[in-house]
């Protein structure tokens, strides 16, 4: 084999971890790894050395599980910000914004904040600016509290139990116990709701955008100021957010 195809090989192979690391419900040991990818033991960690030292992927202190970086996280985002399929969101969500009347915004993960991959800014003088890209809290914003319900359950408990519950307001679920009862909610009606939980003054409801039955990949969010809305208000808008988000999650499964 040549040089060149040698190392386009490698490429392959280092993609393919990354891969496997991005589809997973979370960390993946070596012998996940190399069980799943059915390549040696000795080449998938030769591939973690080199991803490992160049910041695409990272491991765990304690369970010496890996998972992708920050680095690549980001990578994806701008990917979904930017790509041909984002064009198409844009306009969906400004489709919804001009039916609600409301700012609305399309959130991702991103480790332990929530990314706005899209964002469309109602005309009212009293809203709040955020651009996409931007990162807010996970358990006091609508979408987080709603992206975090939809883990599986070994990865949603460790979130649960690592999360730094910083209170941002008197709202502010500080308490472990009950953001776990907080979530079992969110999940059960497939809908989350912030009331001046991040910022006082500021509610929210999110509903989320399904790959399938179990599987939520982003969430469609309406914010607006107490002083224009009530949360009834904004509940009242739930199934224009879940039209919106069913015609999403069209453009991530085409």
């Amino acid at each position: 084999m040549s040089t060149s195809n040698q190392s386009n090989a490698a490429a392959v192979r280092a993609f393919r971890v990354l891969e496997t690391l991005a589809a997973a419900g979370g960390p993946l040991s070596m012998t996940d790894l190399v069980d799943t990818l059915g390549l040696p033991k000795q080449t998938v960690h030769r591939i973690l050395t080199q991803l490992t030292d160049a910041w695409l992927v990272t491991r765990g202190a304690s369970d010496k599980r890996y998972e992708c970086s920050p680095r690549v996280r980001m990578l994806a985002v701008n990917v979904l910000m930017h790509a041909g399929p984002a064009a198409a969101r844009h306009v969906l969500l400004e489709q919804l914004v001009a039916k609600v009347g409301e700012t609305c915004n399309l959130t991702m993960l991103s480790g332990n904040d929530v990314v706005y991959v899209d964002r469309v800014e109602t005309e009212w003088p009293l809203r709040m600016h955020l651009q996409p890209g931007s990162h807010v809290p996970l358990h006091c914003s609508a979408s987080g509290k709603l992206l975090i319900s939809f883990l599986p359950k070994d990865r949603r408990e460790r979130m649960i139990d690592t999360l730094p519950l910083r209170a941002y307001s008197e709202r502010t679920i500080t308490d472990r116990d009950a953001l776990r009862k907080e979530l079992a909610v969110t999940r059960r009606r497939r809908l989350a709701i912030n009331n001046q939980e991040h910022l006082q003054g500021l509610i929210a409801i999110a509903v989320p955008v399904m790959l399938d039955r179990h599987r939520a990949c982003a969430a469609i969010a309406v914010q607006a100021p107490v002083g224009r809305v009530t949360l009834d208000d904004l509940l009242a808008f739930e199934p224009d957010l879940r039209r919106t988000a069913d015609e999403t999650a069209k453009t991530f499964l085409t």
